[in-house]
């Protein structure tokens, strides 16, 4: 049976308005909230679509204990955890062979 993959992820977007997530498939998750799939939600409607930030782990129980976690912080500790990992906040999303390595 193969290993399953969970993603806690922040994405931003140019004025830096954050949303922290979790999902078993990063790249169906990035084209969904890219392609703004459901125009009422929050990233629809902010535009926040910019990847700046994911944690990938085995379990989907600590994937949601890690999401709840940072959901819970500050905005400037979710800002030092962006910056520990992408200190430019680059679109981790758009970089080339990014989802393939991901998979």
């Amino acid at each position: 049976m193969p290993a399953h993959c969970f993603y806690v992820y922040i994405l931003s977007n140019a004025s830096r308005t954050l949303y922290t997530g979790v999902t078993n498939d990063l790249v169906r998750r990035m084209w969904e909230h890219q392609n703004k799939i459901d125009p009422r939600a929050f990233t629809s409607r902010y535009h926040v679509t910019q990847l700046v930030w994911f944690e990938e782990t085995g379990s989907i129980v600590a994937a949601i204990e890690r999401e709840k976690q940072i959901k819970g912080w500050t905005r400037a500790k979710k800002i030092a955890l962006v910056n520990s990992m992408n200190p430019t906040w680059r679109d981790l999303s758009a970089d080339e062979g990014f989802f393939r390595s991901i998979r």
